[in-house]
């Protein structure tokens, strides 16, 4: 059963994976070694094969949200996908509204989910990670330290293996942007080696080098 750390992703070969990135829609790109999703009225999205599990795993990036330019919502959304329509959980960054939504969703709701003001550089860096019962939905400015923004019990849909991870944005008005992610669970510059499982769970990651995303 994969899990969602071995959806590795540069985005550097300038070609959208049609095996990684099976379900995806409206048109994405990769442009300067990054992911490109285009950012209109209308809905695109990199979306990956329902075939991965999140328990004791993790999904972490690089995010470049969309400009507001006129939108009264342009919206960057990072989720992990159940099998069921609604039920959920990740990321959405809205720079037109300054504010990030951290959501544990069901039946598209979520009345715990929290909204901090969305920081450029402090929430360069997302990730959404799930270890021993819980999630945490951490960001960090350079993808080396990390800040836990929420915790939750992990939902027992989480261990299911045909989970699928979502990169979408949309805007409500104004001119049509983009947004973009980079290095999705891969290392930054400096290597790595992995550390044998025990009971316990996995190991951290070994640095070997300058920093990275994993951990």
């Amino acid at each position: 059963m994969p899990s969602f750390g071995m959806l590795q992703d540069g985005f550097d070969d300038g070609v959208v994976d049609p095996v990684l990135w099976s379900q995806s829609y409206g048109d994405p790109v990769e442009s300067g070694g990054r992911a490109r999703i285009p950012c209109t009225t209308g809905f695109a999205g990199y979306r990956s094969a329902s075939v991965y599990s999140l328990s004791w795993s993790q999904v972490a990036l690089r995010a470049y949200p969309p400009a507001a330019d006129g939108a009264s919502t342009a919206s960057f959304s990072l989720l992990v996908l159940s099998d069921v329509g609604g039920t959920d959980a990740g990321f959405l960054v809205d720079r037109a509204q300054n504010a990030m939504g951290l959501y544990l969703r069901v039946g598209y709701a979520d009345g715990s989910a929290l909204f901090p003001a969305y920081d450029a550089v402090a929430h360069a860096w997302l990730r959404l990670r799930e270890a021993g019962g819980s999630l945490f939905w951490e960001s960090s400015p350079d993808g080396a330290a990390w800040t836990v923004l929420r915790t939750a019990s992990s939902p027992a849909w989480v261990a299911q293996s045909n989970l699928s991870f979502l990169m979408e944005s949309h805007r409500d008005a104004g001119g049509d942007d983009f947004a973009e992610a980079d290095n999705l669970n891969v290392s930054r510059p400096g290597g790595l080696t992995v550390s044998s499982r025990d009971a316990a769970g996995p190991r951290s990651y070994a640095r070997t080098g300058s920093s990275l995303i994993g951990g």
